[in-house]
């Protein structure tokens, strides 16, 4: 059984440190597949390339499934976890024409001595291990820095 998130425990504890670098994951709601509907997948990758959410984070990796995203990121200057995310949201929502998000997020931030190509990797990996796709290179909708 999957758990349960429900925003106010989410929450509770969360940090904005920028510079830190933070694996998060968001969910539509009702954890319906928007976007396993090709246009929409793709509209969501673009949202990160949105100047909004590039001046709170900057991506350093990123993976859309059918019903939730992973993102892997670096917080800028002046930016908070809450803003670079509503702006994400806000971005991929209006693209779309309507609500799609879950409230809340979960986040986890790194620690220094965390391999993080070895993080993005699990994360753009998502994919395989989910059945979708036999091969990484295979799923159109992700993105790495390292590449």
């Amino acid at each position: 059984m999957k758990p349960q998130f429900h925003g106010k425990n989410l929450r509770r504890g969360r940090v904005s440190q920028p510079g830190r670098i933070y694996a998060l994951t968001l969910v539509t709601k009702n954890r319906i597949r928007v976007f396993a509907d090709f246009p929409a997948a793709r509209k969501a990758v673009h949202g990160f390339y949105d100047a909004r959410v590039r001046k709170r984070a900057k991506t350093l990796a990123f993976v859309v499934m059918p019903d939730h995203v992973h993102w892997l990121m670096e917080l800028e200057t002046g930016g908070t976890l809450s803003e670079a995310v509503r702006m994400y949201r806000a971005e991929v929502s209006l693209a779309l024409g309507y609500p799609i998000w879950q409230k809340g997020f979960y986040d986890r931030a790194l620690r220094s001595d965390e391999d993080i190509v070895k993080v993005a990797r699990y994360i753009i990996a998502n994919p395989v291990r989910a059945g979708i796709v036999r091969h990484v290179g295979d799923y159109p909708h992700w993105d790495a820095v390292w590449l």
